[in-house]
């Protein structure tokens, strides 16, 4: 399994409206989610509009976008979730930077 941590910022005016999302996400997409290898997902926000994703999954961060973007829901998720989002626009899952992990406890 492949640890993989990524970073976004969402537009500081839009931090309620994105946390209430997540509050309630489709349950199609979180079956999507686990469908592709998905396993222990979590998203932390900072109050700047950092946010910093974790996941673990059986391939790399592109296989796991490659198949989510197999998945009819993640269109409809992305399209929700682009105004959120600063940056050059698009889909937030093609604008997720990639970190490199440097330690690891176990």
């Amino acid at each position: 399994m492949n640890r993989v941590g990524f970073v976004l910022r969402v537009k500081p005016e839009l931090l309620e409206g994105y946390k209430r999302h997540h509050r309630s996400v489709w349950p199609e997409m979180l079956a999507a989610l686990r469908r592709t290898g998905w396993r222990n997902y979590s998203l932390f926000l900072r109050p700047d509009g950092t946010l910093f994703g974790y996941f673990e999954t059986p391939g790399s961060l592109q296989d796991a976008l490659e198949g989510m973007s197999a998945e009819p829901v993640n269109d409809r998720w992305q399209a929700l979730m682009a105004p959120y989002f600063e940056g050059a626009g698009g889909p937030a899952d093609l604008m997720m930077v990639e970190l490199e992990e440097v330690f690891h406890l176990d």
